[in-house]
């Protein structure tokens, strides 16, 4: 049985945080967000782990991140850059923010030739996530995955975030997923203003995705399609994104995939804010302290 690789996005700034949030510790020897979940990972079975940095961040994301796992697991490096498109495409005059997840996710295609797992370097998703991914990712089933976590635990107390909020069938299949990128919660009260200013109240139990999701390397000539389609037509849109979520979506309506919903007891928790760091270091420190994570992860 081939184990299945981790594929880790780090390659964003952290733009509402204020300064590269995936090298911040939070761990009590130090340790990032990404120890923890490459840890969980290596215990689930994966064998591999492939990152997707900016080619400026790589010294720094190689001396501090790297250097702690590259005796542990193979690891390989790829770079998102803007000017990495498909042939025909090319930059259009004053683009310098990255093209999304789906951008991300290609420029990896090289390096994964197995059943592979996909997380957000700053998200935290627990044990448990990682192993019930592993399970499918070991099983030969051709379907994706994606680990769902409950709306009302992934908020940030100091601003809006955005989530893709799940649609899921009775027999436990993505059905659609609605992105909503304005949700914040006041007291006990969660809403979403869209673009147009309208206002839409959740209950919080509401699925939603987490970027955390479960794939065959049959995705990458999806992804390839789907992003060339993107080009097609917001090529020259200075700000526009080809995120994951909006791909999957197309591909279960125009049922060329499934995608199977995994769910974990575990607790989601990450840094959107700078504000919201020592709420994740206590978070750690928890799970520290009960057993969950030895004090000094990697001695």
């Amino acid at each position: 049985m081939v184990s299945p690789t981790l594929l880790v996005l780090a390659a964003g700034m952290g733009s509402r945080y204020g300064g590269l949030k995936q090298l911040d510790p939070v761990g009590p020897d130090d340790e990032t967000i990404m120890d923890y979940s490459i840890f969980d990972a290596r215990r689930a079975g994966f064998g591999k782990v492939v990152f997707v940095i900016r080619k400026e961040t790589e010294d720094a994301f190689r001396k501090i991140i790297g250097a702690r796992y590259e005796k542990r697991v193979p690891v390989e490096y790829c770079f998102q850059e803007v000017g990495k498109l498909i042939p025909g495409f090319s930059i259009p005059d004053g683009r310098t923010k990255p093209w999304g997840t789906t951008h991300a996710i290609l420029m990896a295609a090289n390096a994964i030739h197995e059943p592979f797992a996909v997380i957000n370097a700053d998200d935290f998703y627990g044990a448990g996530s990682f192993k019930v991914l592993a399970e499918q990712l070991k099983s030969g089933s051709s379907d994706y995955a994606m680990v769902g976590f409950v709306l009302r635990n992934t908020l940030s107390e100091f601003g809006t975030v955005a989530r893709g909020v799940c649609h899921v069938s009775e027999d436990g299949y993505l059905r659609d997923i609605s992105e909503l990128k304005s949700i914040e919660r006041e007291g006990s009260v969660i809403t979403n203003i869209d673009a147009e200013g309208q206002e839409t109240v959740l209950n919080g139990g509401e699925m939603v995705s987490m970027n955390m999701w479960g794939f065959t390397p049959q995705i990458f000539g999806q992804l390839h399609d789907q992003f060339q389609r993107f080009l097609k037509r917001y090529g020259l849109d200075l700000s526009a994104e080809c995120y994951i979520p909006s791909v999957v979506n197309t591909l279960i309506h125009a049922g060329t995939s499934r995608v199977k919903v995994l769910r974990s007891g575990d607790a989601w928790f990450g840094v959107t804010y700078r504000e919201d760091h020592p709420r994740v270091v206590q978070s750690i420190l928890r799970l520290v302290e009960g057993g969950t994570y030895p004090r000094k992860l990697w001695r």
